[in-house]
């Protein structure tokens, strides 16, 4: 065999579930069953980044995976406390960065947790990177009458096929992908409030009209069978100066690392993915027709023991869990809306930020009285903080860039050393 024709793909898993080991399992059979496994121009490596705190595991949580499984990959690296450390303190004794400007890049976050990963898969010279999420499968679902219809995906295959001619592919996700529950809704609240205060605090990517059609399918989002009969990738185009993608069934070329950007999300948000798209104007960014089932309730567990059901259950707004989730998703949506308006849309950034205010002040008394919690209130201060904080997090976040250039060309120059 040519080593020199090995495409070397890296898997990208960001984990703090315990459940990570049983997904595993899975992808990797189902990488099998796609042939990738045997295919002996094919390398796959796993890059596991694993947070602790996330639900108070242990490392041998994420780490223990059966030997019959480890066989059917290449390598794996596991990336926890010790291994980060390790890796800032190499980037500082080579005057790379400094111990601060580490910390930005790699310290604490999802952003962050990715961004080690990339590394990691650059450092070992994958020459793509692929990320999946330890909540989500490898099937898709549809819904034909009254019944739901599932069909397998071999989402690394579909992105291998297309990623040579890209810098990044991304694919599509069905299942619960909202943490909006489905809403009734009465005199407490109006569907016309309701839809001020999700426009208030939404983007590109959370619409209104997004959020109604999920709403209506009870919280779950259906795959399209055109999508799934179709076999070409479809280019993405440049919106508010955003490419958006997802930030898993994402995939990265690294053959050239100088095209590389990372991840960023302001402190205790989310939208790691979101500002990425902001980077990605001169980049080539392809979806491509493979789906993820997202299991974002942690309700379908059995679905990787292979029991299908054929009704998928409404997510209502009936239980203080479902509640907190929606909270905590509203609160981290607004947490980077004010950043992403800075970038996307400097100009009407006053205007916008002023809307949101206004918006959010009309419907939170009703919505605090609907979901029975006081808590959603919470949503208006973090606007103000992170509204005040925005040029402090706009220049966070090009020095994150900047950081991230010295480590790429780092890579060049140790291609260059002799």
């Amino acid at each position: 065999m040519d080593k020199s024709h090995v495409v070397k793909v890296g898997i990208g898993f960001a984990t703090g579930r315990k459940s990570f080991r049983k997904v595993l399992k899975t992808y990797i059979y189902n990488w099998m069953e796609s042939g990738l496994v045997k295919d002996q121009l094919v390398q796959l490596n796993l890059f596991v980044a694993y947070d602790l705190n996330y639900q108070k595991s242990k490392a041998t949580d994420f780490t223990r995976i059966k030997a019959e499984l480890l066989k059917l990959v290449d390598e794996v690296h596991f990336i926890g406390e010790p291994e980060i450390k390790a890796t800032i303190a190499d980037l500082t004794d080579r005057n790379v960065l400094t111990n601060k400007q580490c910390g930005q890049v790699f310290g604490r976050g999802y952003a962050a947790m990715r961004n080690i990963i990339l590394y990691q898969a650059m450092k070992h010279g994958m020459d793509y990177l692929i990320f999946l999420d330890d909540d989500e499968y490898p099937l898709a679902v549809t819904k034909s009458r009254q019944t739901a219809i599932w069909s397998g995906q071999h989402i690394l295959s579909c992105h291998l096929r297309a990623i040579v001619k890209a810098d990044i592919t991304y694919g599509h996700h069905c299942g619960y992908i909202s943490p909006i529950p489905s809403i009734t809704f009465n005199d407490l609240l109006d569907e016309e409030t309701f839809r001020i205060f999700i426009e208030a605090i939404s983007n590109d990517i959370v619409t209104w009209e997004t959020t109604r059609k999920v709403m209506a399918n009870g919280g779950v989002t259906y795959a399209s069978t055109a999508v799934l009969t179709s076999e070409d990738a479809v280019e993405v185009e440049e919106v508010n100066h955003a490419k958006f993608i997802s930030g898993s069934n994402l995939c990265i070329n690294l053959t050239q690392p100088e095209r590389v950007f990372p991840f960023y999300n302001p402190p205790n948000a989310r939208g790691e993915d979101t500002f990425l798209s902001t980077c990605l104007g001169e980049r080539k960014v392809l979806r491509i027709p493979c789906y993820a089932f997202h299991d974002g309730f942690s309700t379908y567990n059995h679905l990787l023991d292979g029991v299908l059901p054929i009704h998928l259950h409404r997510i209502e707004a009936n239980s203080e869990a479902i509640i907190n989730r929606f909270l905590k998703a509203c609160i981290g949506w607004v947490r980077y809306k004010p950043l992403l308006l800075k970038i996307t849309q400097p100009d009407l950034y006053e205007e916008k930020i002023e809307q949101m205010r206004q918006g959010l002040d009309q419907t939170l008394p009703a919505v605090c009285v609907f979901f029975g919690n006081p808590e959603f209130m919470k949503i208006r201060h973090e606007l103000e903080t992170y509204h005040r904080k925005v040029q402090v997090h706009a220049r966070s976040f090009a020095d994150t860039k900047r950081y991230w250039a010295r480590i790429t060309q780092d890579f060049d120059a140790a291609k260059l050393d002799p």
